[in-house]
């Protein structure tokens, strides 16, 4: 599959079926912190659903390489500005009550005023960013 609108478009589709099949079946949103949140700080057996979810995360990139999709080769940045850059975003998470995939998918999905309001400004706060980075950094 060479378009990558089409690809994009595809992963987009099953990133919403995954999310729908969770709340359906499990009555959980997809907020990937706080699945990762929920599986670090109780080992109860009830939490395997979100070890396996992670798990997922993992796996899934390996298995499309499998069928001629690429995998990034190499990283921009170095591993401090990495280490930073999730910091960051787990501060964000924590005052947002939730991650993009929790309000952007999920909260919007639910037509909820508190996600879309998230959701805008994790665009805002990206397009200021790529602009700082792009136009005053480099």
């Amino acid at each position: 599959m060479e378009n990558i609108y089409l690809q994009a478009l595809m992963g987009g589709g099953l990133i919403g079926v995954a999310s729908l099949l969770l709340m359906l079946f499990n009555g959980r949103v997809a907020g990937v912190s706080g699945i990762t949140h929920g599986a670090i700080t109780s080992l109860a057996p009830a939490n395997w659903w979100r070890w396996l979810f992670l798990v997922g995360l993992i796996i899934a990139p390996l298995i499309t390489a499998l069928f001629g999709y690429g995998l990034p080769t190499s990283m921009p940045v170095g591993l401090p500005q990495l280490a930073i850059g999730g910091l960051i975003v787990g501060v964000g998470t924590h005052y947002g009550s939730g991650c993009t995939s929790g309000h952007g998918i999920c909260g919007i999905g639910r037509l909820s005023k508190r996600s879309l309001v998230a959701t805008l400004t994790f665009m805002l706060s990206a397009i200021v960013t790529v602009a700082f980075v792009n136009h005053v950094i480099g």
